[in-house]
C-alpha cells in the first residue's frame, strides 16, 4: 500500500535524500512515499505568506513511479493552499510529474495558482 507521510526529522530526511540522489535541504520540509517499507520518493518543499516552494519531486534511486510522484506531489500542494498560501513554483526542472501535478511554465518558472484547486472538480485544467 503507498503511504506518504510527512517526514519526522532532518536525520530521516538527509538519508531519504541521499538514497533520492537529491540535495538534502535543512530548512525544508518533506514528504516521504513508500510502499510498504520501501521508500519511493520524496518531495522537499518551503514557503513564506506569498508561495510555497517544490524543490524535489523525486523517485529514489532504482524506482520509477510516477503514481507516487504525482500523488506525493499533490499532497504537497493540497498542504501549502491548506496553510493559506495559494501560489506555488517548482524550483527544477519540468517533468512528467511536475507537469501531471499541475505545474505549468510562466516565464522562466513553473508556477501553479492553487486558489480553488483543490475545492472544485477538474481544477487543474483551469
Amino acid at each position: 500500500m503507498l503511504i506518504i507521510r510527512p517526514v519526522e526529522s532532518k536525520e530521516e530526511q538527509e538519508k531519504i535524500c541521499k538514497a533520492c540522489n537529491t540535495p538534502f535541504r535543512a530548512d525544508a520540509m518533506a514528504y516521504a512515499a513508500r510502499e510498504d517499507e520501501k521508500l519511493l520518493g520524496v518531495c522537499q518543499f518551503t514557503m513564506d505568506n506569498e508561495c510555497g516552494h517544490v524543490y524535489d519531486l523525486c523517485c529514489a534511486e532504482g524506482v520509477d513511479d510516477f503514481e507516487a510522484l504525482f500523488i506525493m506531489g499533490r499532497q504537497t500542494l493540497n498542504f501549502i493552499d491548506l496553510c493559506g498560501v495559494h501560489r506555488a513554483v517548482f524550483h527544477g526542472e519540468e517533468t512528467r510529474a511536475t507537469k501531471a501535478v499541475g505545474f505549468r511554465r510562466t516565464g522562466d518558472a513553473l508556477e501553479m495558482d492553487l486558489a480553488g484547486f483543490f475545492t472544485e472538480p477538474c481544477k487543474h485544467e483551469k
